[in-house]
C-alpha cells in the first residue's frame, strides 16, 4: 500500500516540486493550497505524467480549513503517513515600521500554520502509532538576519516547536519529527519576497535607509552568483525532503546545501543534526 502525504503550499516553488517528486516515488500525494486558482500548472503536470496527486484547498491560517481537508483525507484513506509543512511567506521589514497587521500575518503564515496543521494531524498519527512530520523552516530559523527579524522570529518558533515535539512524541508514538532548512531558493517565494521588499522599500527611510540599501545590494549580488554557491532550485530542496522522508532514522535538523551548512556552522557545529540535544532533553526530563 502506498504511503500518503499531505503537503501544504503546493501552487509553486518547493511545494510544487515536492508534490511531483513524491508522486513519482510511489506516494499518494494530497497537494494543498490556499487558492485553487493557482493550481493550473500542477493540474497540467498531473495530466501529462499521470501522477497520483489530489489537489485540495487548505489555508494554513484558518483552523477550520485545515480540519476540513484533513477529514477529507481520513475519510478517503483512513490515515496520513506524512505531513509536510511547507506553506510560508517571506517578509523583510524593520520591526519599527511593520504594521500590526503585517506582524500578525507573517507569524500566522510561517508559525501558527505549522502548529495548527500539526495539531490536527497528530491525533491520527498517534492512534495509528506511526507517522512523520517534516517542517520546511530556513537557515533563518537558526540565524537572525537584517530586516528579516520578524520572519526569522517565526521560523525560530517553528524550530523550537518541532524540537519540543521530538523530545517525547517520537519515542512514545513512533512519529518522526524533522526540520528541513534551506538557504536561498531560486523560486517565486524568493522573487516575491525581494520584489515586495523593493516595492515597499520606501519604508526604509531616515537612519534605516543606508542599511537597507546595502541589504538590497547584497541580495541582488547573491541572486546573480552561481546557483550552486547560494541559491538552490525548488527541486533540489524537494530532493532533500524526499531523502528525509525515506530515512528510517531521520535527523531533527538538516540543511539543504553546503552554503546553508556553512552559514549556520557557528550555531550547529556542536550538534549538526539535533540528535544530541533531543537525547539530552529526554534524559533530563523523561
Amino acid at each position: 500500500m502506498k504511503k500518503n502525504v499531505l503537503i501544504t503550499g503546493t501552487s509553486t516553488g518547493v511545494g510544487f516540486e515536492t508534490a511531483i517528486l513524491f508522486a513519482k516515488n510511489n506516494y499518494k500525494v494530497y497537494a494543498t493550497m490556499r487558492n485553487l486558482k493557482k493550481a493550473d500548472n500542477l493540474k497540467k503536470k498531473i495530466t501529462e505524467e499521470n501522477l497520483d496527486i489530489a489537489i485540495l484547498p487548505l489555508d494554513v491560517t484558518k483552523l477550520n480549513s485545515i480540519k476540513s481537508t484533513v477529514e477529507t483525507i481520513i475519510e478517503k484513506d483512513g490515515k496520513i503517513d506524512l505531513l509536510v509543512n511547507n506553506a510560508g511567506a517571506g517578509f523583510a521589514k524593520t520591526t519599527e515600521q511593520a504594521s500590526e497587521e503585517e506582524i500578525r500575518w507573517v507569524t500566522e503564515v510561517n508559525y501558527h500554520g505549522v502548529v495548527f496543521c500539526t495539531q490536527v494531524v497528530l491525533p491520527y498519527m498517534r492512534k495509528q502509532k506511526s507517522g512523520q512530520i517534516i517542517s520546511i523552516t530556513s537557515v533563518g530559523g537558526l540565524v537572525g538576519q537584517p530586516f528579516n527579524e520578524l520572519y526569522c522570529g517565526a521560523k525560530f518558533a517553528v524550530e523550537g516547536f518541532m524540537e519540543g515535539l521530538a523530545t517525547y512524541v517520537s519515542d512514545a508514538f513512533n512519529i518522526k519529527i524533522s526540520c528541513v532548512e534551506p538557504g536561498g531558493i531560486a523560486t517565486e517565494f524568493m522573487t516575491s519576497a525581494i520584489e515586495k521588499t523593493a516595492v515597499e522599500g520606501q519604508f526604509a527611510t531616515g537612519e534605516y535607509l543606508p542599511i537597507f540599501e546595502r541589504y538590497m545590494a547584497g541580495n541582488q549580488k547573491r541572486a546573480g552568483e552561481s546557483k550552486t554557491s547560494v541559491y538552490q532550485t525548488g527541486l533540489e530542496v524537494a530532493e532533500v525532503i524526499l531523502e528525509v522522508a525515506k530515512n528510517e532514522h531521520p535527523p531533527l535538523r538538516i540543511r539543504t546545501s553546503q552554503w546553508a551548512k556553512d552559514f549556520c556552522n557557528l550555531k550547529t557545529k556542536a550538534d549538526p543534526d539535533g540528535t544530541k540535544i533531543v537525547q539530552q532533553i529526554r534524559a533530563s526530563f523523561l
